[in-house]
């Protein structure tokens, strides 16, 4: 059987961009500068997260105006959300695979509790 790790998406490998799919949740639509505000980040980082996740089809954006203001708004893929899934299933594995696999055998190690 691989290691879990294995199951861990490249895309998300960044805090930003972790965060973002973070953010998005389930299937709702943020615009860029609420986006920015609650992951704490530069225009140019969070651009750049986007950017590389709608390259890899997690993400679509719409940009469009609000008045005469442009404005971004950035929503998940079906696809994007599958891959989330399946990285943070793969961090749980990783997780309770050590936990489970050291559980009775702390007294080298020390206890993780």
């Amino acid at each position: 059987m691989a290691h879990p790790r294995r199951g861990l998406d490249d895309a998300f490998q960044t805090p930003v961009r972790f965060s973002l799919m973070a953010a998005l949740g389930r299937h709702i639509e943020v615009d860029f500068g609420t986006l920015r505000e609650v992951l704490e980040v530069e225009d140019s980082a969070l651009s750049k997260a986007i950017s590389h996740l709608q390259k890899a089809g997690y993400v679509n954006v719409t940009k469009g105006y609000v008045g005469s203001r442009p404005r971004t708004w950035v929503e998940t893929t079906l696809k994007g959300r599958r891959a989330y899934r399946q990285h943070l299933l793969a961090l749980r594995a990783i997780t309770e695979g050590i936990l489970d696999d050291t559980s009775n055998d702390t007294h080298d190690r020390g206890n993780l509790d």
